[in-house]
């Protein structure tokens, strides 16, 4: 990912942010054909530096098949605002831009085919997504659920290269920022008020000259 100066970030408490945010990501590999995705929530763990992605597959999406001998790419997409410079207080000597957070992350796979093992992944993922609901699904021991869980097939990534991209208007005037923040806030868009929190946030974090 092409990633300047301005924009890249190595503080992995925004990753853990940005798992948070939105762990529904894009798993690129490779197949014969060339390239190959597939878009998958996933269990996101981190210790120290150490990342792994949980998840699975529909046991017919063929991307399984030849991924785990390979390096591959999951991407977590954050959130994205377009950027008017009719916001700046110089908007003739700027041109539109678009302001994200995403992380990409490099690993390997190691597949899951063992129905405990399998179970243990449907547990997990339905644990954290359900986590808050008046009654959580559970997976329950059945002979149904046995024959559910051999249509998956699981995954662990180990993430071995985290790229992390905020691009927040860091490159901008404070005065700028603070005209983009005040328009994306006023938006009635999540994802643009998202935006210029980070907009904010990122802004206040600025070395003081």
């Amino acid at each position: 990912m092409y990633i300047p100066a301005y924009f890249h970030e190595t503080d992995l408490a925004r990753l853990d942010w940005l798992a948070r945010y939105d762990a529904f990501g894009t798993l690129v590999s490779v197949a014969d054909a060339g390239p190959i995705a597939s878009h998958l929530p996933v269990l996101y763990r981190r210790d120290g530096k150490r990342v792994t992605l949980t998840g699975h597959w529909a046991r017919p999406n063929p991307q399984w098949r030849t991924i785990e001998a390979q390096r591959v790419l999951f991407i977590l997409h954050g959130p994205h605002a377009y950027i008017s410079p009719r916001w700046y207080v110089d908007p003739d000597s700027n041109v539109p831009t678009w302001n994200y957070a995403t992380a990409h992350l490099y690993g390997t796979v190691r597949l899951v085919h063992e129905p405990a093992a399998l179970a243990k992944v449907v547990a997990a993922l339905a644990a954290y997504y359900e986590a808050g609901a008046e009654k959580p699904w559970r997976m329950a021991e059945s002979a149904d659920n046995e024959q559910r869980l051999r249509g998956i097939v699981g995954f662990e990534l180990l993430v071995d290269d985290i790229q992390l991209k905020f691009k927040l208007n860091q490159n901008h005037s404070a005065a700028n920022v603070e005209g983009a923040v005040n328009a994306l806030a006023a938006s009635g868009s999540d994802d643009a008020r998202c935006v210029a929190t980070l907009m904010q946030d990122a802004l206040q974090r600025r070395p003081r000259l």
